[in-house]
């Protein structure tokens, strides 16, 4: 399990580092001209989940502030606690900045994670955060727009029981819900505040 898990939080650094280069400036001679080729990585895009009270939650509803996307599950017994909290504590430390930054939780286990269950599990962390379900086809669909690997995994402990393996990577899209840039797990609070704050 703890072999599966650090396959997924490396494969989580090799899409971060993907993305990362996707939005360099390169420049290559061809033909005796420069070619220029730029752009933002392809990472984000359109989605269309549940939110708490049943209603559908479509990206465009958070146009005008920026989003913190973090993908997981709620039975998750460390990563997705850990780092939702760190979230918490950055939006924390970022005082009024942190208003135009929306914590968003997208489930990758719809079979567990009702929109009830993910009401319930995020307001552990802040009232400010958003906890996105839906069917396993558009919670699919959500997860390779944002180039996020998961796979459900049978525990030892009880018969019938399971995990899910996933990367962890934090998004920041900007308020017309582009990528800008992301962060890898293990980014402590004060970090990711001081990116933030430049960034904001």
């Amino acid at each position: 399990m703890r072999a599966r898990l650090i396959t997924f939080i490396v494969a989580g650094f090799l899409i971060g580092a993907l993305a990362g280069a996707a939005i360099l400036l390169v420049t290559a001679p061809r033909g005796g001209q420069p070619v220029q080729s730029s752009g933002t990585a392809l990472v984000g895009g359109p989605f269309s989940l549940v939110g708490a009270d049943g209603k559908t939650v479509t990206d465009a509803d958070f146009r005008g502030r920026y989003m913190l996307v973090f993908f997981g599950f709620t039975h998750c017994p460390d990563i997705c606690p850990a780092e939702l909290q760190v979230i918490a504590q950055t939006l924390d430390k970022l005082g009024d900045k942190g208003t135009k930054v929306v914590p968003v939780f997208i489930t990758l286990d719809p079979e567990r994670d009702t929109p009830e269950a993910m009401a319930d599990y995020v307001k552990s962390f802040g009232p400010n955060f958003v906890g996105l379900t839906g069917s396993p086809e558009a919670i699919a669909a959500a997860a390779k727009a944002y180039r996020v690997a998961f796979a459900k995994v049978e525990t030892k402990e009880s018969a019938g029981d399971y995990g899910v393996d996933h990367s962890a990577l934090v998004y920041l899209m900007d308020p017309e819900g582009k990528y800008v840039t992301h962060f890898s797990y293990g980014t402590g609070a004060d970090e990711l505040a001081e990116k933030l704050n430049k960034i904001l």
